[in-house]
C-alpha cells in the first residue's frame, strides 16, 4: 500500500539538456499550482482532457500520440484527436517526422493565443448584434401591456452578479445605497464597479454603510471621494445588499465550496437576488436606514 500511495507521487519531468527523463516527487505545492493552472485554462474554453494532453505536452516536450496517450491515461485515438484539435486552436504543432511527433505552445504564448481567439469571438457576436436586432424588429410582434411585473432574477458567479450590479447603478437616477461588509466591499474595489460608482457619484447620492474593521477602513482610505459612508460596530452577518432608488435591490450571498480542505483554502462561490417587488424595496430600504443610524 505504501508503494503505491508513493509511485502516485512520482511524476516523469524530460530535462532538455540531458535529453533525459527523471522522477520527481510532487508536493503539495505542486499539486496547488497545477489546480490553479487547470481552472484558468478551463475558463477559456478546454476541456478537462485537453487540459491534460496539452499541459503535459508542455512539460515534457516532443512526443508521439501512443506514448503521450500511456503517459496520461488516455485512449490513443482520444488523445490523437484531441491533439489535432489543439492543433487548430494554434498551441500544438506537428513535427514532420517519421513517427510523427507532436509539441506544444510555451504556456504564456499558449494563453496569448486564447485570450486572442476569444476577443475575436466576441468582436464577431457585437458585430452580428445589429443584424439581429433588425431581424427582430422587422418580424410581428405581440401587443405589449404597459403594466408594471414585479419580477425576480436569480444569478450566480462573480462575473454575473457585478454586471448585475453595474446594470443597477447605471439606471439609478437619484439614490444609489449600499450595505457591504469588508470582503464584499473589498470584491467591489477590486472590480471595475468602483470606477463605475465614482462617475455615478457626481451625478447622483450615494450612501455606503460599512462595518468597523480596519479592512473597510483601508478600503474606505482608497474612496476618498465617497463622503457619505458610515460605519457600524456589527453588521450581523447580513449579505451585501443595493438599492437603486428604493425601487430595486440587489442581495449577495457567499458560500463556502465544501471541497475545500479548510476555511482558509475554501473558496467562496457569489449568487444573488435581484427583483423589483415594492414591498421588498421598501423593508430593505428601512433596514439599511436603521442600520446606517444605529
Amino acid at each position: 500500500m505504501a508503494l503505491a500511495t508513493e509511485k502516485q507521487e512520482l511524476m516523469k519531468v524530460y530535462h532538455q539538456q540531458t535529453e533525459t527523463w527523471k522522477l520527481v516527487k510532487k508536493d503539495q505545492s505542486y499539486l496547488e499550482q497545477m489546480s490553479t493552472i487547470e481552472e484558468t485554462l478551463s475558463k477559456f474554453g478546454l476541456l478537462k482532457n485537453e487540459i491534460k494532453v496539452y499541459l503535459h505536452l508542455a512539460r515534457s516536450g516532443e512526443m508521439k500520440a501512443g506514448d503521450l496517450a500511456q503517459a496520461i491515461s488516455l485512449h490513443r485515438t482520444e488523445t490523437y484527436r484531441i491533439l489535432r484539435d489543439l492543433e487548430k486552436r494554434g498551441i500544438v504543432y506537428s513535427i514532420f517526422e517519421k513517427p510523427l511527433k507532436f509539441t506544444a505552445v510555451p504556456l504564456d504564448k499558449a494563453i496569448d493565443l486564447l485570450v486572442d481567439a476569444q476577443k475575436i469571438k466576441i468582436k464577431l457576436l457585437e458585430q452580428e448584434k445589429t443584424n439581429l436586432v433588425e431581424i427582430w424588429q422587422s418580424m410581428p410582434q405581440m401587443k405589449a401591456t404597459n403594466t408594471k411585473k414585479e419580477l425576480f432574477q436569480i444569478l450566480e458567479g462573480e462575473q454575473q452578479v457585478l454586471m448585475k450590479a453595474e446594470e443597477l447603478l447605471e439606471k439609478t437616477e437619484h439614490e444609489f445605497k449600499i450595505f457591504a461588509s469588508a470582503d464584499y466591499l473589498s470584491q467591489l474595489y477590486y472590480s471595475d464597479f468602483s470606477d463605475k460608482l465614482k462617475i455615478q457619484g457626481d451625478k447622483i447620492s450615494v450612501t455606503l454603510v460599512t462595518d468597523t474593521s480596519l479592512k473597510s477602513a483601508y478600503f474606505l482610505g482608497q474612496l476618498p471621494w465617497l463622503s457619505d459612508s458610515q460605519r457600524i460596530k456589527d453588521e450581523q452577518g447580513l449579505p451585501c445588499f443595493m438599492i437603486s432608488d428604493n425601487k430595486e435591490v440587489l442581495i449577495t450571498f457567499q458560500d463556502k465550496d465544501s471541497a475545500g480542505e479548510d476555511d482558509a483554502k475554501k473558496k467562496y462561490k457569489m449568487a444573488a437576488v435581484w427583483t423589483n417587488y415594492d414591498a421588498f424595496a421598501k423593508i430593505l430600504g428601512m433596514l439599511f436606514t436603521k442600520i446606517a443610524v444605529s
